[in-house]
């Protein structure tokens, strides 16, 4: 396998607002691949509806939009190409997707970081960091943070760059 077909998997982490998604945008543009969008994001309400055109506004039309709250691994084998660069925003939605569809979050977890060993291109996974707070005072926001935490883990272990977010400046993590 070249380098240019070589699977590659970059992860960003962040806080809520970090500036983590643009930065992300950032890196697949840099790729020079075909760039396609992977939204795990479900919309209940207006305001989340008003958030996600204004996502894909500032994306602009020079990307390929996928909406899927729950089956990445299936959406994933079903789009990737070694032409392609996937970003996949975000898995701490998906985790939360899961959960309330009453899913097994560490199985759905380890199906998706398995996948990538037979996949093609260059994904990046974008999360929102949960672990850097206080520990939730109700057992379904711990085990929130636990899947998310355990996932986090799994992904960063195979990825080939990780990248932390904090206030718009990336701290190069691994790679």
């Amino acid at each position: 396998m070249t380098e240019s077909t070589r699977l590659r998997v970059t992860f960003v982490l962040g806080g809520a607002r970090s500036g983590k998604s643009r930065f992300a945008e950032n890196v697949a543009l840099q790729s020079g691949l075909d760039r396609h969008y992977l939204a795990t994001s479900q919309i209940y309400d207006d305001e989340m509806r008003e958030r996600v055109a204004l996502h894909r506004e500032q994306r602009g039309e020079h990307w390929t939009t996928h909406e899927e709250p729950m089956a990445l691994v299936e959406m994933l084998a079903g789009i990737q190409s070694e032409e392609r660069v996937i970003l996949v925003d975000c898995l701490t939605l998906w985790v939360t997707n899961l959960m309330m569809a009453e899913r097994d979050v560490s199985v759905e977890s380890a199906r998706l970081v398995d996948s990538l060993a037979a996949g093609a291109g260059h994904f990046i996974f974008v999360s929102n960091e949960v672990g850097l707070g206080i520990v939730p005072d109700n057992r379904m926001a711990r085990q929130f943070r636990d899947h998310a935490g355990r996932l986090h883990q799994m992904l960063a272990a195979k990825a080939d760059d990780v990248f932390f977010i904090a206030a718009g400046l990336p701290l190069k993590m691994k790679g």
